[in-house]
């Protein structure tokens, strides 16, 4: 028999354990200034991230208190995820590559625009290969005139998934986790076209990995 769990029902006790867990971790931080320096100079920003480092990146930008807007599927799994962000802070379009995504796309920059918050894309998401730059961040970017911040969390010990397609990872609790993020990047392509944003996009897969380094 399948039970139908309610979102709101899953989203007050998720966040609470999410936020007890974040509590518990020790985080270093590198460059994570310019996120909130660029948007004080009048710069729209955008933080291009791995899904298998979300749980971390996500949890410092809330304990951070950074006003960001990201994405989630518009599927019911999507809904109990739109649940636990919208509670730590987050604004949530909601969307995905493969589900919803022009309109989840739209969303997300009138909510830039608007309310002046910063965007987070999990780059290869939702479903991988895993860290091969996607390159709708480049057209959301181009469309807001957003800078590109490449972020990265490192992790000294971690719970990884290996049967999930990306290796997810979770940070075990009081463990230490670094906070990476590397120089502003700004969309060079004058046409929105597939060539133009694919050599970008490998340009920018290989600044993520130059963090770990």
């Amino acid at each position: 028999m399948k039970i139908n769990i309610k979102a709101e029902t899953v989203g007050v006790p998720a966040a609470f354990l999410y936020r007890s867990w974040i509590r518990s971790l020790r985080f270093d931080e590198e460059g994570f200034d310019q996120i909130m320096e660029l948007p004080s100079q009048g710069k729209r920003v955008m933080v291009a991230i791995w899904h298998n480092e979300l749980f971390s990146l996500t949890g410092y930008g809330m304990k951070r208190k950074v006003p960001i807007v990201t994405m989630a599927s518009d599927s019911k799994d999507g809904q109990y995820i739109t649940e636990v962000l919208e509670r730590i802070g987050y604004k949530v379009a909601r969307g995905s590559s493969t589900r919803g995504g022009v309109k989840a796309m739209m969303n997300m920059v009138r909510i830039m625009k608007k309310e002046n918050r910063v965007a987070v894309i999990t780059v290869d998401g939702p479903k991988g290969p895993r860290h091969k730059f996607k390159h709708g961040i480049l057209a959301i970017a181009k469309k807001t005139g957003a800078v590109i911040l490449p972020a990265r969390a490192v992790h000294d010990s971690a719970f990884v998934f290996k049967k999930s397609w990306d290796n997810f990872e979770v940070p075990k609790p009081f463990s230490h986790v670094k906070i990476k993020i590397g120089q502003p990047y700004m969309v060079q392509s004058e046409k929105q076209d597939e060539a133009g944003f694919l050599a970008e996009a490998e340009i920018l897969e290989k600044k993520l990995e130059e963090l770990t380094d």
